[in-house]
């Protein structure tokens, strides 16, 4: 009996003499990624809850950039087709009087700033504006916000009105004389482009007091 147990052998019982089982490798693993931190298996819902997050915020970010520049063409698709028009059927031709003497259609070359400011700085205007249109762009990639992405597509749509006008028309480039033809009376004549500049920038006057940033941050006080 002893040779035959001397044969097949004991098998080890630890619990028989007091002591833990051994943990499997997996187990063991498992316990130190816990100890220490790292995420396990079981803890990548975490990770992916981060990614859609992620994924969420860039596609947020695309529709107000979307916005921005649906906005912006809006503007300057309306701003130049109203110049054309103005050009075409009433330069050089009478006043039209919308609302008796108070409101008018009249076509003005303006070579100075929005409402005829300036007329002796017309290279200066082009590249400020020039410049405008640069610093919107470059703003957009940090663009959260549906408010700002509206303003900021106001003056984009102006600045680039405006410019073209700076551009193509005489006497020369970055020169040109820009088309005006909305006259109030009392007041300077204007164009499209100029109050979609004077609302874009009202706009962001008014988010600025209200604290709200480009990027979707609130500020309160």
């Amino acid at each position: 009996m002893a040779e035959a147990e001397r044969i097949i052998g004991t098998p080890d019982i630890p619990e028989s003499a007091g002591a833990e089982p051994e943990k499997s490798d997996g187990k063991a693993a498992s316990d130190e990624r816990s100890a220490s931190g790292e995420p396990g298996a079981p803890d990548g819902s975490s990770a992916e809850a981060d990614g859609t997050v992620g994924e969420a915020e860039q596609s947020r970010g695309r529709r107000r950039i979307a916005v921005l520049f649906a906005v912006a063409a809006f503007a300057y698709a309306l701003d130049l087709v109203s110049k054309m028009i103005v050009v075409a059927k009433l330069e050089h031709h009478e006043p039209i009087e919308i609302i008796g003497e108070w409101l008018k259609f009249e076509a003005i070359r303006n070579a100075g700033a929005a409402f005829g400011f300036g007329e002796a700085f017309t290279v200066i205007f082009t590249v400020i504006a020039a410049a405008v249109i640069v610093v919107i762009i470059r703003l957009a990639r940090k663009l959260y916000s549906l408010p700002w992405a509206v303003a900021l597509g106001l003056l984009l749509g102006g600045a680039l009105g405006n410019l073209t006008d700076r551009i193509f028309r005489s006497p020369g480039v970055f020169e040109g004389a820009v088309v005006d033809f909305i006259a109030p009376k009392g007041f300077a004549v204007f164009n499209l482009a100029d109050s979609a500049i004077v609302c874009g920038g009202v706009l962001i006057v008014i988010l600025s007091f209200r604290g709200l940033d480009p990027d979707g941050t609130v500020h309160k006080d």
